[in-house]
């Protein structure tokens, strides 16, 4: 008996290793070929699942779900966590109003089109709502693929836009999925008033969490480094399950808690910052294996017309009418509204919402899933691959120095006063062709580190600096203007 699950569990474990190595072989592939990386994960998954090469059986919806969602809670914790606080202010009030009057003005008019298309209401009604939100990661992820740099209103606007639109996706969703098996008891007033109660008790308690957290991680003092991870995943998981408990959204509460640890003192950062970065991917591989694994290439030749249709539907109407409609106030240009409304990724969020009315109860609930498989396929192919050519061809790329080849961190569990930044030699820069030993450096300040190309120059006093080199500075915060004078603003600022 003990032999038969240690066996099960190894093949288990096995399989699982294999399609996660699978899954991140074919980034190599993404790379070559333009393909966004869900794309692909999406391809292995269908390749290992029940009409696959694989055989795998699976149709446990309710497990995907489960799976999904706490996937979905470390991305957003992810996202968070890496968006500086400086960004919230910059773009807070465009983004807030696209992550929520967008994402209802989208969800009507699909809903409206799936509807005229042909699908029944209740079934138009879902799919509007459940891929009413978009996925920035998504769009990132093929930015930088392809080596560009977006301008930075346009990047933040759809970065913060991400982490605050998926909450109301998901309660649309599940208020829609319950209004239908409920037979339309529930009122528009129901509905708002969920919207602002799961608002308020996500966004407050997660706040709360991530602030609480911020202030113990600089005292905790713990022996080893790899602890500090360990701590933001546990307030991660508590951050989203605590608000979900009290009936409040635990994806927006996990999305607020990364925001607020980001912005405090967190011991040995980089190393934290690695963790969830490589957490995060691992969920999205988890989730569109799932998908895959759920897709049944023939049921879905009948979806097959009108997901193509709504696919479309989304991409050229519903997603820009309401993008322009929410930004035109704060005055974006033509140009960057156009691309903000092309650019609606769609990636983790449908494959965990499609499952819900299934789950729910909803009659013909599985037409709904097969209608988003082919939003999110269009939504790669059609979308994603065009995303480098339409940056460049509307001239949204930034002329922001490259990122340096090589990085030099300073990892310490408690905040010291002086700082450790890069700075990127611009030719234009006074520092450009000088030798350090000239240099008008304050007492305080000193260079650590010269990258150049494939190489790191130590920092002699007869070393030049030539543009293009990433200098590495170790400074007082005092000594900022007279440094900004000589070397510009620090990379990544």
């Amino acid at each position: 008996m003990l032999e038969t699950i240690t066996t099960t569990s190894a093949i288990t474990v096995a399989l699982f290793g294999l399609l996660l190595l699978l899954s991140v072989l074919s980034s190599r592939a993404a790379e070559r070929t333009g393909l966004p990386l869900s794309l692909l994960f999406l391809g292995v998954g269908m390749l290992a699942g029940s009409e696959g090469l694989g055989g795998v059986v699976f149709e446990d919806y309710s497990l995907a779900y489960r799976l999904g969602s706490i996937a979905l809670a470390l991305i957003l914790f992810d996202g968070g966590l890496n968006t500086p606080v400086t960004t919230v202010r910059r773009v807070f009030w465009p983004a807030s109003v696209l992550a929520t009057l967008g994402v209802l003005i989208t969800a009507a008019l699909l809903a409206g089109g799936s509807y005229l298309l042909g699908l029944p209401l209740p079934i138009a009604l879902l799919v509007g709502a459940v891929v009413s939100s978009t996925d920035a990661a998504a769009v990132f992820a093929v930015l930088r693929g392809a080596g560009i740099n977006l301008r930075k209103r346009v990047g933040l606007t759809l970065e913060l836009e991400s982490g605050l639109n998926d909450p109301l996706a998901i309660i649309l969703t599940l208020t829609v999925a319950d209004w239908v098996v409920r037979g339309g008891s529930i009122t528009a007033a129901d509905v708002a008033l969920d919207v602002i109660a799961q608002t308020a008790i996500g966004g407050g308690l997660g706040a709360g969490l991530g602030l609480l957290a911020s202030l113990v991680l600089p005292r905790l003092q713990l022996r080893a480094a790899g602890l500090y991870p360990a701590f933001t995943l546990a307030v991660a998981c508590l951050a989203y399950a605590v608000p979900t408990v009290l009936g409040g959204s635990g994806f927006l509460a996990v999305y607020a808690a990364g925001l607020a640890i980001g912005h405090g003192t967190v011991p040995f950062r980089a190393s934290v910052v690695r963790v969830h970065d490589a957490v995060a991917w691992l969920a999205q591989i988890v989730m569109f294996l799932l998908l895959g694994l759920l897709v049944f290439p023939s049921r879905l030749l009948a979806a097959a017309p009108v997901g193509f249709a709504v696919a479309l539907v989304l991409a050229f109407v519903a997603r820009p009418v309401a993008v322009a409609l929410c930004l035109l106030p704060f005055r974006y240009q033509p140009r960057e509204i156009g691309y903000i409304g092309w650019v609606g990724l769609k990636g983790a969020v449908p494959i965990i919402l499609a499952t819900a009315p299934i789950l729910a109860g909803v009659p013909n609930a599985h037409q709904v899933f097969d209608v988003v498989f082919f939003v999110v396929v269009v939504s790669a192919v059609l979308q994603g691959m065009s995303v480098p050519w339409l940056t460049r061809r509307l001239d949204l790329e930034t002329s922001d120095a490259p990122p340096p080849p090589a990085v030099l961190n300073v990892e310490a569990r408690e905040q010291f006063s002086s700082e450790l930044h890069s700075y990127y030699v611009d030719d234009m820069l006074p520092v450009a062709g000088a030798r350090l030993a000239d240099l008008p450096l304050p007492a305080t300040t000193s260079v650590m580190l010269i990258v150049r190309a494939r190489d790191l120059i130590a920092p002699r006093g007869d070393a030049q600096l030539l543009p293009g080199d990433h200098v590495y500075l170790i400074s007082h915060p005092d000594d900022g203007a007279q440094i900004q004078l000589l070397f510009g603003r620090a990379e990544g600022e």
